[in-house]
């Protein structure tokens, strides 16, 4: 099943590619030029890098409140986003959160977000790569989402944005009234992302195609990202 979701996010991506190339000259701007896969599989090997060796992993609302969906329950419409990009080394005063002053003057320079979109937060310098293998829903790891919960709570309610991704692990514990709030809006978390370095910071399309099972916590996840 792990196998089959990957080439059904492929296949996706193929498909789009497709529809690209058949449309009109006149709109050829439109066109997305290549694909950046933005997981991070560098602790398996062959196929299954995407697999239960990645790093990345997506955090469900199900590992958050029980009874919400679990990884292979998300819809299929909220696994295809636009994507934004912030840069963390941006935050104005130097935090390590993400605000909404930041927020604000992000769409000063680059338009206001689009709504259904994944927002994806990456940090200045080296990345820290955490180990995210024996993370649970009760100790999701020692690194805080970097974006403050009034920050997220824009987003969410007035952007309409469905999930964030971040490159770290992220402990979603560290604020429980945010965790809560992303289960309870459908909003999901990948953690662990690569290569966001090599992305725009608006133009992309976001494909997330996370392990297809019902388990509540943590799954594997494969990320593919089509720049412009």
């Amino acid at each position: 099943m792990r196998i089959r979701s990957f080439i059904i996010a492929y296949a996706l991506v193929l498909a789009i590619l497709l529809f690209a190339d058949r449309r009109p000259a006149s709109i050829q701007q439109d066109r997305y030029s290549h694909v950046v896969d933005l997981t991070d599989g560098r602790n398996a090997t062959g196929q299954d890098a995407a697999a239960a060796g990645s790093r990345t992993r997506i955090i469900a609302p199900g590992a958050l409140i029980p009874g919400t969906w679990a990884a292979g329950q998300i819809p299929p419409e909220r696994l295809v986003a636009p994507l934004v990009v912030m840069d963390l080394n941006a935050a104005i005063d130097g935090s390590t959160q993400m605000t909404l002053d930041d927020i604000a003057a992000w769409e000063l320079h680059h338009g206001m977000i689009p709504q259904g979109a994944v927002v994806a937060i990456r940090r200045a310098g080296p990345r820290d790569h955490l180990s995210t293998t024996d993370l649970s829903s009760n100790d999701l790891s020692t690194t805080p989402l970097p974006i403050a919960r009034d920050a997220a709570m824009f987003l969410i309610e007035a952007r309409y944005t469905i999930a964030f991704a971040v490159e770290t692990p992220a402990n979603l514990t560290s604020d429980r009234t945010l965790a809560r709030q992303l289960a309870l809006h459908g909003d999901y978390v990948v953690e662990g992302t690569a290569r966001l370095a090599s992305l725009p910071a608006t133009g992309s399309l976001i494909i997330v195609a996370p392990v297809k099972n019902k388990e509540p916590g943590e799954a594997p996840v494969r990320i593919l990202a089509m720049v412009r």
